[in-house]
């Protein structure tokens, strides 16, 4: 290997760290804000924002090994072995769709987002359907459809100001 190769490699996985570290931060901070939205499984979503920041900025590779990195550890520092298998559905699905439609390039980075909203509660909401063995745990579904387009939308734009500061940082 090259010594810019080695460099790379370096550069790559230090802002992996700090990225993970981040969101990691992130998922702790959401544990200590009392709000609750009188539905199970409704949160804002503050790591979510890294993560799209990732998936924006080097690809969905990297930011699936973000999201499934930072789920497990999260979930284990804490949550429990339940909050991992939902997150990871949820998670795992989302970041399939945004994938999707940041590469179209059609899409804003709130509208990219507010899609990963919707369909990590789809996920999730497919995990309980099966855990609980009822459908009738589905009819949570308006509501969390309703709460993954707000929160995307929250997400998304935090994520596109950043980007945007971001690219304005570069370019000095």
């Amino acid at each position: 290997m090259k010594d810019s190769e080695v460099g790379r490699v370096k550069n790559r996985a230090a802002y992996f760290g700090i990225f993970t570290a981040l969101a990691l931060i992130f998922s702790y901070v959401e544990t200590l804000i009392p709000i609750r939205f009188g539905t199970p499984g409704i949160k804002l979503g503050l790591a979510n924002l890294v993560t799209v920041i990732v998936l924006f900025r080097t690809g969905w590779k990297d930011a699936l090994l973000l999201s499934v990195t930072r789920i497990i550890l999260a979930g284990f520092m804490f949550g429990s072995l339940f909050s991992i298998v939902y997150s990871l559905a949820g998670g795992i699905l989302s970041l399939a769709v945004m994938a999707l439609l940041e590469r179209t390039g059609k899409f804003s980075t709130a509208g990219v987002s507010m899609a990963g909203g919707v369909s990590h509660n789809i996920g999730q909401l497919v995990v309980a359907m099966a855990a609980v063995k009822t459908y009738q745990v589905g009819y949570y579904l308006p509501v969390l459809l309703a709460a993954g387009l707000i929160t995307g939308a929250l997400i998304g734009a935090v994520a596109g100001e950043v980007l945007k500061r971001i690219r304005n940082i570069e370019r000095i």
